[in-house]
């Protein structure tokens, strides 16, 4: 997901996979291990795509506590515990020590500093708080960490303010004193404590606008609209499901054009908006949690649907867009960007499958249509029978499908493709969207229907006239077809995204299947985003043989819905084995190292998390695993777990729902399930 525009050389981003993050979106709070929030790389509170403080340091008499252990205790909260080595009982045993517990709101954080004396003597300290807020804009962090230097505050009794022009930063504390310099404030209380006893002070940080929410601004929502998920079974899918719920919880946004509408933030930090391709995949995963977060994605993206030809934005009639951003947040590309070839078919399966778990659709006929118009029409510039991109403007993005870097369309021998640019799973999308939207216009009482599902048709068999290339191992389609529409024949990670559409019949399933299972692409931690193989793989290239969770979860969605449940489960079961290298929090991608060669999990440093659509991609691995399928107009319900996924048995998941009614499935150690749900559906079991 690329957010900054081509470099000419190396681009040093701040490194985020060592900090700890707590997230209540719109707000995230980044630090080190120890806790400090220190004037450096990405560290410190951002919100609304602004640094809004940039440093929150303590001390204890000139010292710094020194790290003895934190823990992420939801997706706000954190505590961290320092050892104050100069204070307290002669020996080695330490005896002071500072506790931090740290809480991300929606509007700042709020900080308990807890001074522990455990020595058999009294204390006598001065605890002081170092802070500063920069303001520096969110794409100038992500480039290199820019510091904006810190700015000199106003101060009165506990309290400390910094204007920074829209956004304004106000912090609070009782009992100390306050001092301030150019470039921030340091806070001092001076404590007295008797032996085994305590002192604390509470810090609150808000950042607010100065004149009310621009445009664009979105606030936070009250969740997602689920109910609590409880998984049991084994202890590391139980421990990956319950961090990413919550994290998908503190992800929820509002549309303040309509409150009651949520959406998930594609990810923290850098991507607290709408992104239409990452909320729309993130709700798509969760829909056995529900169709609320469903239903508020698709209206909010509908109130936004293009309306006019523009190529500064790449707007089209009836188009979903790419991401919203606050004018003013200094993001390089248009504050409601359009530059996406995929959001719009994505959209409509959406809206279909949300349909068949029980959404009523009939408000969002008429921004379907639109969106079909888009489809059959617009989305095919050339006249080719394809859908494909090119940035006419010059100032958007060279790729615009999912995997958006300059670099990620390319040769098997590294040569970058030339636009436009076909993606094949563009294809496949268009053809699953062209169906689900005939059979949505048909069971409502529209028409088209019948010219729908002949465009189709027409694609498909295009496609496999066009796609299909051939190397040393067999048969595969290719990632795209590049300008001169020439194949661009490199086995990629896309293969995954073809499964489960319609697009290929049963035999080339099984070869794209195949190539999916081998060593190349299924790395033993999840699916590689380019082939081992080919001269451009980098196992820590952003989108050239790093793993992807949502791209492996899109994957084994469609293996099991093509009937390949055996690949599936080991793509699922390698992502099972990285989860507790990551505390349970999926990031946005990591490295494409090799798991049978024993080498290490490996980090891309950069990475976000949470991110919505990996903290959205355990629900999914579990859909495939139970085989949960929704046909709520057909009036049925489908369990069937498979075989293939027999090291996830037993396994109970409680919390999901299905037509507005709560459902329970169980599966015992044999694969036998047992559904428990009001909901007046018929339940297939086999």
């Amino acid at each position: 997901m690329v957010t900054a525009p081509p470099a000419s050389g190396p681009v040093p981003q701040p490194f985020l996979h060592d900090l700890v993050s707590c997230v209540k979106a719109p707000t995230v709070a980044l630090s080190g291990a120890d806790g400090q929030l220190r004037a450096a790389g990405a560290q410190g509170v951002l919100s609304h795509d602004r640094r809004v403080l940039s440093e929150l340091r303590v001390d204890v008499d000139g010292h710094e506590p020194e790290p003895a252990g934190h823990g992420l205790r939801g997706a706000g909260h954190a505590h961290f515990t320092g050892i104050v080595r100069h204070l307290g009982d002669t020996g080695a045993d330490p005896t002071v020590r500072l506790e931090r517990q740290r809480f991300a709101r929606a509007d700042g954080v709020t900080e308990r500093l807890e001074l522990v004396n455990n020595a058999r003597v009294p204390l006598t300290a001065t605890v002081r708080l170092h802070v500063a807020a920069d303001f520096a804009p969110a794409d100038a962090i992500k480039q290199d960490g820019a510091q904006g230097g810190g700015r000199r505050p106003m101060s009165g009794p506990g309290r400390v303010e910094w204007d920074g022009g829209e956004l304004r930063t106000t912090l609070t504390t009782a009992g100390a004193t306050v001092e301030t310099h150019a470039t921030g404030a340091v806070l001092a209380w001076a404590v007295e404590l008797a032996p085994r006893s305590s002192w604390t002070a509470d810090v609150t940080v808000t950042a607010a606008f100065a004149d009310g929410p621009p445009p664009n601004a979105f606030g936070p929502a009250d969740g997602a609209g689920w109910d609590a998920v409880t998984v049991t079974g084994r202890a590391d899918l139980a421990r990956l499901a319950a961090r990413s719920v919550d994290d998908l919880g503190a992800l929820a946004l509002a549309d303040p054009l309509a409150p009651g509408d949520a959406f998930l933030a594609a990810g923290s930090p850098w991507f607290f908006t709408l992104f239409g391709r990452d909320s729309l995949w993130a709700a798509r995963f969760t829909l056995p949690l529900g169709t609320g977060l469903a239903r508020g994605t698709l209206r909010t993206l509908a109130r936004r649907q293009g309306t006019t030809h523009d190529p500064d934005t790449a707007e089209a009639p009836g188009k979903i867009l790419h991401e919203v951003r606050i004018p003013t947040a200094g993001s390089w590309l248009p504050p409601v960007y359009f530059g996406t070839v995929d959001a719009t078919a994505l959209w409509v399966c959406l809206l279909h499958d949300a349909w068949r778990w029980g959404l009523d659709v009939r408000d969002l006929l008429d921004p379907l249509e639109a969106a079909l118009r888009w489809l059959t029409e617009d989305a095919d510039p050339d006249g080719d029978g394809f859908l494909e991109y090119v940035d006419s403007s010059g100032r958007g993005l060279a790729n615009q499908g999912w995997k958006d870097s300059g670099d990620s369309i390319q040769y098997p021998d590294g040569t970058i493709a030339e636009p436009p640019i076909a993606l094949s799973e563009a294809q496949a999308y268009a053809y699953e969207a062209a169906l689900a939207g005939a059979g949505l216009l048909e069971a409502h009482g529209r028409g088209g229907a019948e010219r729908l599902r002949e465009w189709a048709a027409a694609l498909r068999e295009r496609f496999a006239a066009a796609f299909w290339v051939s190397d040393e191992k067999g048969r595969f389609p290719a990632i795209a077809l590049d300008g001169a529409k020439r194949p661009v024949g490199t086995v990629t990670s896309n293969l995954g995204h073809l499964l489960g559409t319609g697009l290929l019949g049963p035999d080339d399933a099984a070869v794209v299947a195949d190539r999916l299972s081998r060593p190349d692409l299924d790395a033993g931690y999840g699916l590689r985003t380019m082939s081992a193989d080919a001269a451009g793989f980098n196992p820590l290239g952003y989108h050239a043989g790093s793993i992807w969770p949502h791209d492996t979860a899109i994957a084994v969605r469609g293996l099991a819905a093509d009937g390949f449940p055996g690949v599936a489960a080991s793509l699922a079961d390698g992502l099972l084995r990285v989860a507790p290298d990551f505390a349970y929090r999926l990031p946005e991608l990591f490295a494409g190292t090799d798991a049978r060669a024993g080498e290490p999990v490996l980090a891309y440093p950069a990475a976000c998390r949470p991110q919505a659509w990996s903290a959205a991609t355990v629900v999914a691995l579990l859909q495939a695993a139970l085989g949960l399928t929704a046909d709520v107009p057909g009036g049925r319900l489908r369990v069937a777990p498979d075989p293939a996924f027999a090291g996830w048995f037993p396994l109970r998941v409680e919390g999901l729902r299905v037509a507005g009614h709560p459902l329970t499935v169980a599966v015992d150690a044999e694969g036998r399930a047992d559904v428990r749900t009001s909901a007046p559906l018929t339940v297939q079991t086999t």
